[in-house]
Order: structure tokens, then C-alpha cells, then sequence
């Protein structure tokens, strides 16, 4: 090989280095966020229901609740477990009923159903409705991928006034499991037709944002309750205190 021979060649695979090196750095950026898949509590503020159980048991209030948030929860990954399904409403209703009688509470039938019926009328945290707006205006699919019902999801969207910006309401009910099984993810995925990197996962629950992110979304966790991290070995993308922080993660 002449000099002249050498040179071009060297130059040609300088020039294939830097075109692989650009591929490479192309293909690490984070894909466009075209879509947020939320967690229904991102969205509904769920403290009207715990205000009225304290309302009627004024002395043992806080520990029903506490009691009947943990269950309500653990009764649905136990029943994935165990494959015997029940949906949403009936477990939050069983999980109510066992936190009353662990706090030695006699619940009525009346009060069972004043304080469930609070599910069908919740309202959005303070910060939502101009966070959707954002979400909106930046032209990003905006989906529920949730543990409620259908008709838990319906009822509380219309007392909400937030049904408009969402394109797809997925109750993980279509499958008869619950979050964090990976199929409940997926149909995050299948309902909006996009690719798993351009969808990201907002959740309420550490659990739940610990569960998407292994699952393989890019996820927000919305930590309303300033708790710390779920010791999952899956930690979120970002975290924030609600809707703010997550439009600039989107946006950004």
C-alpha cells in the first residue's frame, strides 16, 4: 500500500468511527415521550375517603386507615398470587371491612357504604388541571393504567372533570390481575400502539413506580407522601412531588 493508499484508507475509517460513534450517542438519548400511562391516584386526591372514615370514627380514624390502605393492596397482589381475582371495588370494600374489625370498630352497613361511595366522587389533586392543560398543549397521549374498574375509573373521571384529556381509560380488570404483573403493564403498550420507550409510566405508589420501571418504562414517581424509595432494585427516572415536576420531565 503507497502513502497515498494509506491515507485514504485511514481517513475512510476515521469516518466509519465517527458515524458508529454518532449512531451509538443517538441511539442512548431517551426517546421522545409521546404518551404518560397514569396511575389513577396520580390524579384523584383519595383524601376525601380517608376524611370521612375519621369522621365517623373519630378515635381510631387514622389507624382504619392506615390499616385499610396496606390491605387494600396486599389483598390484590395476594389474590394475583393465589388466582382467586376480585375486583377492585370488592377488595378496597374487604380490606375496609378487616381494618375496622383489626381496630376493634363495628362498621354498619350504612357507614360501609357512605364511606365506599366516596370513590365515585373524588376530586383531582390541587395541581392536576393545569398539569393536564401542559401535558395537553405539548401535544402528549394522555392514558389511565389503573387498578380500579371501569366503572370506578368512569365515575371518578366525571366527578373529577378530567374524562376530556384522556384518550384510553385500561383497568388492569381486562386481564383479571393487578399491577405489578408485567401483563397489566403491557397493556399500557397495546392500547396505545406505541413503543414501550416512548411511554411513560406515572405512579402514585413506590411499589408501582418500582414495578414499571422493571417492566421496562421510562418512569415518573408523583411521591405525593414524601415516602422514601421501595428497596425494589428499580429506581424511578424521576421523582417529584406531582404534576409540575412531571410536565418538565416530559417536556424537557
Amino acid at each position: 500500500m503507497n502513502r497515498r493508499e494509506f491515507i485514504t484508507a485511514s481517513a475512510c475509517a476515521v469516518a466509519a468511527s465517527l458515524a458508529m460513534s454518532g449512531s451509538a450517542s443517538e441511539e442512548s438519548r431517551p426517546a421522545m415521550t409521546k404518551a404518560i400511562a397514569f396511575d389513577a391516584f396520580v390524579i384523584f386526591d383519595f383524601r376525601s375517603v380517608f376524611a370521612t372514615v375519621r369522621q365517623l370514627f373519630p378515635d381510631r380514624g387514622d389507624d382504619i386507615c392506615k390499616t385499610w390502605l396496606a390491605r387494600q393492596f396486599e389483598y390484590c397482589w395476594l389474590r394475583v398470587i393465589t388466582r382467586r381475582y376480585a375486583d377492585f371495588w370488592k377488595v378496597t370494600e374487604e380490606a375496609l371491612a378487616y381494618a375496622t374489625k383489626v381496630n376493634k370498630v363495628e362498621l354498619s352497613g350504612a357507614q360501609r357504604e357512605q364511606i365506599m361511595n366516596g370513590y365515585q366522587q373524588l376530586k383531582p389533586w390541587p395541581d392536576v388541571i393545569d398539569g393536564l392543560k401542559a401535558l395537553r398543549d405539548a401535544n402528549i397521549r394522555l392514558a389511565f393504567l389503573s387498578n380500579m374498574t371501569p366503572a370506578m375509573l368512569s365515575a371518578a373521571c366525571k366527578s373529577a372533570g378530567v374524562g376530556d384529556f384522556f384518550e384510553a381509560r385500561i383497568s388492569t380488570d381486562a386481564i383479571k390481575s393487578y399491577k405489578p404483573d408485567p401483563a397489566a403493564y403491557q397493556l399500557g403498550i397495546d392500547a396505545l400502539q406505541l413503543p414501550k420507550d416512548q411511554i411513560v409510566f406515572a405512579a402514585f405508589g413506590g411499589w408501582d413506580a418500582a414495578g414499571a420501571k422493571s417492566f421496562g418504562y421510562r418512569t415518573y414517581w408523583a411521591n405525593r407522601l414524601s415516602l422514601p424509595v421501595e428497596q425494589l432494585d428499580a429506581q424511578p427516572d424521576r421523582i417529584g412531588g406531582g404534576m409540575n415536576e412531571l410536565v418538565e420531565f416530559v417536556t424537557a
